[in-house]
């Protein structure tokens, strides 16, 4: 109640020296260019400061009109971290996302090294504020996850797009119908607010038929989002995302899907397809069905892969040594909601085995460690100008990624596996946000202080786009 009443005299004191008045014009002498805050001149600054963080931003920023001793304090950078730490969002992902992601997906921060943007807080909290809350559509690969940017956490989940519709429908009709289930179920108007899609790992290869595929599936997003309304679109690479979710916009990002692993070399923001996207024919659901025939020896009968799948997420781990793991006591049981209880020994690292030695599930593939070390083969040996370390942190992402040990495991086999001059200072990150983490990596650059200018695409670019440049122009975002 005490700092509202000297807040009061404050603005009472702003009032009385409105611009023209005799008091005014002696304000503007004083206060305009001098320092003094009068009989406040008492108070020690970081007992003003601390006022100031008491009294929140919106006062804050009002005090700035009192007189230019207020216009210093109420600009301090600090103040202002101050309040976006108290904010929704982590502070580390706002410094990391006002400093590396502000400037959009074409700036490229290795031809400017010596020139990172300064960061006014002050302007970065006034404009995160009004970026509008967007809608997130992360595609995935088993399901779809979709949400508020504004929220802690998707609100939904549902099929694939890949599930909508029948599979001889032209890819609009899908589209369209998945969009209008999801704006749907969000009860949301897509005229409302802009969208980040989150784009699907397809099409990987670094051919012109690929190349064609990829920019056919994004003019057709485009096409339709548009026609339903959208004020604007962004759609970002699912792996590229699960990247920004841990800090970081060059790696490797090893993304254990639905029915397929992919390597996946990023550097700065954009997928490499000319170093080359590793694809491992096995996924999550070769997991769950390896798990169940390893089950089945047992005699333990279930024949819900659901089920299953829980029991994977509560019992499984990847062992740092597979040998020396056999010859441990692992047993271990977990319950299953409506199926009672459930006992693994063996299992539990048998099954995740399978992704370093394909052959223990009947497969033919590369094991994970090997599809890695090509990948970083490939980027040792590429024309990549910048850090030539780029490509020594693997961020791992999908639900499989999540098992415990896979990290130190796969970081293990790689050190083996590589040579020193490529091996030395590699790093294995688990995901950040677990089975969400391209969800987040989407929130954080919905809420970047630049989003709409930076990322979107309105409807009238890609009107005009088409018409000057006809189909297939879409590889420009």
């Amino acid at each position: 109640m005490l700092l509202r009443k000297v807040w009061g005299s404050v603005l009472a004191r702003a009032a009385a020296a409105a611009p023209g008045s005799p008091r005014g014009r002696a304000e503007q002498y004083y206060c305009g260019g001098a320092l003094s805050l009068g009989a406040l001149d008492a108070l020690p600054t970081d007992v003003l400061a601390q006022i100031l963080r008491l009294l929140g931003p919106v006062d804050a920023a009002r005090s700035a009109t009192v007189c230019r001793a207020w216009r210093i304090l109420a600009s301090d950078n600090g103040l202002w971290a101050f309040f976006l730490r108290l904010g929704p969002e982590p502070w580390d992902l706002v410094v990391f996302a006002e400093t590396h992601l502000a400037a959009g997906p074409d700036w490229h921060p290795w031809l400017y090294y010596n020139n990172l943007p300064q960061l006014s807080f002050k302007q970065i909290y006034t404009d995160r504020a009004m970026v509008p809350g967007t809608v997130i559509v992360d595609g995935g690969s088993g399901y779809c996850k979709y949400g508020w940017s504004k929220y802690a956490a998707p609100s939904g989940r549902c099929a694939t797009f890949l599930e909508f519709g029948n599979i001889e429908s032209p890819m609009y009709a899908r589209l369209r119908h998945f969009f209008s289930t999801i704006y749907t179920r969000m009860q949301v108007k897509p005229s409302s607010q802009p969208v980040i899609v989150v784009l699907p790992l397809c099409h990987t290869d670094d051919t012109e038929s690929a190349r064609a595929s990829r920019k056919q599936y994004k003019e057709t997003l485009y096409s339709v989002l548009f026609d339903m309304n959208v004020p604007a679109v962004c759609a970002i690479d699912q792996a590229v995302l699960s990247l920004y979710a841990s800090k970081r916009t060059s790696g490797i990002v090893v993304h254990i899907g639905f029915n397929t692993t992919s390597i996946v070399p990023i550097f700065e923001g954009r997928v490499m397809y000319e170093i080359g996207v590793e694809t491992v024919g096995q996924g999550a659901l070769k997991l769950t069905g390896f798990l169940k025939e390893l089950m089945h020896q047992r005699n333990i009968t279930c024949e819900s892969l659901y089920t299953i799948r829980t029991i994977k997420e509560k019992l499984c781990y990847v062992a740092a040594d597979y040998e020396a793991e056999l010859r441990k006591d692992t047993q271990a049981s977990c319950e299953v909601d409506g199926e009672g209880w459930f006992t693994l020994s063996e299992e539990r690292f048998k099954t995740a085995e399978v992704l370093f030695q394909p052959h223990m599930g009947g497969m033919r593939a590369m094991g994970l460690h090997k599809a890695v070390s090509l990948c970083m083969d490939h980027c040792y040996n590429s024309d990549v100008v910048g850090d030539d370390s780029w490509y020594k942190t693997v961020v791992l992402a999908g639900g499989s990624s999540c098992l415990p040990g896979l990290p130190e495991r796969l970081e293990k086999e790689l050190r083996q596996l590589l040579p020193p001059y490529i091996s030395e200072g590699i790093r294995v990150l688990p995901p950040s946000f677990g089975t969400d983490s391209a969800w987040f990596g989407a929130k954080m650059v919905s809420n970047v202080s630049t989003f709409t200018e930076a990322w979107c695409v309105k409807k009238k670019q890609f009107r005009h786009k088409t018409r000057r440049n006809g189909p297939l122009f879409v590889n420009a975002w």
